[in-house]
């Protein structure tokens, strides 16, 4: 029975009332998660590599000391505040009406943008200074040096955090309830007001959907990494040393 219960209500778990009314559940919590995460890793790191040509320009130190305080801001903000002041401030200061959506994907994105940034400014000095200063030894301009040298390097050292972060961003999107959208979490919220004498399978099938988002998430960055060139050579096996050792020419040979 409690079985039955969970799936007549499936449905509504994934995609809400779609197509006869607005998206919802589980496709909706994805849509903003994949919003936000897309969002939030391209001004993280655009804020990253920003501060970087800030700090080897003094006349600008200012300008970054600036944006480091805003990007501090933002991290030290609750996201369910940036929610709650994006939707119902911004309305009150401005007169404009303020989508539920877009608020959710913006506010997650402003956040997950500052703790992106830092995770990628700690990748960036993490490559050593010496790949850098050879980049530029070869005639590369800082900015091409910047992108082509240190950035791909610093991407893969990144990466794990940046998994992390992608996973929060997931969970934190449970918060939308605030202004009343209906992700995976308010549905399961609705579905267990209908049957209340079920609320473990629900939710357990909540948790479910959650752990399979997340567990996907985690395994993206392996993708990435996959796909991103090694900086290190390969190693060669025992057979292409001992071919290379024969090929060298001995000791005592006269030319």
């Amino acid at each position: 029975m409690t079985a039955e219960t969970v799936f007549l209500h499936l449905r509504y778990l994934l995609i809400g009332p779609y197509p006869n009314g607005p998206l919802a559940g589980a496709a909706l919590t994805l849509w903003m998660a994949l919003l936000a995460c897309v969002s939030a890793t391209a001004f993280g790191v655009g804020a990253a590599l920003l501060l970087d040509r800030l700090d080897d320009a003094p006349r600008l130190r200012r300008l970054s000391r600036l944006l480091r305080g805003l990007l501090a801001t933002l991290r030290a903000i609750p996201v369910l505040m940036l929610m709650f002041w994006a939707y119902f401030l911004i309305p009150i200061a401005l007169g404009v009406s303020v989508p539920e959506t877009a608020t959710v994907v913006t506010a997650l994105a402003a956040v997950g943008a500052a703790y992106i940034a830092q995770s990628m400014e700690a990748g960036l000095r993490a490559v050593g200074t010496g790949q850098r200063n050879a980049a530029l030894a070869l005639g590369m301009r800082p900015a091409q040096a910047l992108l082509t040298i240190v950035l791909p390097q610093a991407w893969r050292i990144m990466l794990p955090s940046l998994a992390n972060q992608w996973v929060s961003t997931v969970k934190d999107t449970s918060l939308a309830y605030i202004v009343g959208v209906v992700e995976l979490s308010t549905a399961a919220s609705q579905v267990n007001s209908r049957t209340v004498a079920y609320p473990a399978e629900v939710f357990g099938a909540v948790a479910v959907l959650y752990f399979l988002l997340c567990s996907a998430i985690e395994v993206l960055p392996r993708w990435l990494r996959a796909g991103t060139p090694r900086t290190q050579p390969v190693r060669a096996s025992r057979w292409q040393r001992f071919l290379r050792w024969r090929a060298r020419p001995s000791v005592g040979a006269v030319s």
